[in-house]
């Protein structure tokens, strides 16, 4: 249990479902005017099957990759981050297969329930559209290292990671609730989906010498270690800047800007990468931007509730 645990690598988790609780506490914070009472505007069944789900693809895509990685020789001994299973041969590759294609079907399973429980039968076409996402996210989950084609080799990891954790995180889960698309939603949903990327980008900066050698193409290798660090720099701070820009056009009042706090050890974290001359030493700031980026997340979700709670107290007592 320890091994695998370690496979799922839980230091990955928080970050994942930091657009869920965005979109989530967004669709809490505006409700349509269609809903009247507070049970219309958050389903916790929803809530739970979502951050399920969303779990489900970060564990699966950490499986495959163990295991696409570990097949093609990537995790050797010039790996500096944690050693994998398959690499260490506590898990086999067997056993990490059998593991990938349990998961995928509990993520399926769990993606059908979230469909379920947001349209139940009265909207088939929107349940077609999500279920063919879901089982898009799972197919790119696995495909990211695992085959000949496998993209996260070519320098397409960043786009996926971009296009489920941050866009299709924050507002499926929002269209979930409530049916539309709201436009300003997609400055968070951004900014969320970049952050996410400067995780992937910190990985592959540390592993860069060791992906040149394996043939592992990523942006990194594509661009080199200097023009990585301005990469990084704009990833970090057009997130920040999205939020704020969002903050002001959602008029939020001067003590709404709790959010704010999440910045500082973002501000740190840019500091520490442009004084890094060493890739190796990287590997720490993996784990301080995850959980930056979802404390980030919970700040900006409780401003948004303190924000609109009139909205929700007067739903409560009967009003729109």
């Amino acid at each position: 249990m320890k091994h695998w645990i370690e496979a799922a690598r839980l230091r990955t988790l928080p970050l994942s479902v930091s657009g869920i609780i965005v979109g989530s506490m967004y669709a809490l914070a505006n409700p349509t005017e269609n809903i009247l009472t507070p049970t219309e505007v958050f389903n916790w069944r929803l809530f739970g099957f979502a951050i399920l789900t969303t779990l489900g693809l970060q564990i699966l895509s950490n499986f495959a990759n163990d295991y696409g990685d570990g097949l093609k020789g990537t995790d050797n001994e010039d790996r500096v981050g944690p050693k994998r299973a398959i690499q260490s041969g506590v898990i086999s590759p067997k056993d990490m297969k059998r593991a990938i294609i349990i998961t995928s079907i509990l993520t399926l399973l769990s993606a059908i329930l979230l469909i379920y429980y947001a349209f139940a039968d009265t909207n088939i076409i929107y349940s077609l559209f999500f279920l063919a996402l879901g089982i898009l996210a799972i197919a790119s989950a696995i495909r990211y290292t695992v085959g000949n084609t496998a993209y996260g080799y070519r320098g397409f990891g960043d786009l996926f990671v971009f296009i489920f954790f941050g866009l299709v995180s924050t507002l499926g889960v929002n269209f979930l609730y409530s049916k539309q698309l709201d436009a300003i939603l997609f400055l968070p949903a951004i900014a969320i989906g970049l952050l996410s990327v400067g995780v992937l980008n910190l990985n592959n900066m540390r592993d860069e010498a060791s992906d040149r050698k394996s043939n592992k193409n990523t942006i990194v290798v594509k661009i080199g270690g200097a023009k990585a660090k301005k990469y990084h720099y704009f990833l970090v701070t057009s997130a920040m800047f999205l939020i704020v820009l969002f903050a002001l056009l959602s008029d939020f009042h001067f003590d709404q800007y709790l959010f704010l706090l999440a910045y500082i050890p973002l501000t740190k974290h840019l500091v520490t990468v442009r004084k890094n001359q060493e890739p190796r030493l990287l590997d720490p700031e993996l784990k301080k931007l995850a959980l930056s980026t979802f404390a980030l997340s919970i700040l900006l979700a409780l401003c948004m509730i303190y924000f609109f709670s009139d909205v929700i107290v007067n739903t409560m007592m009967g009003g729109r």
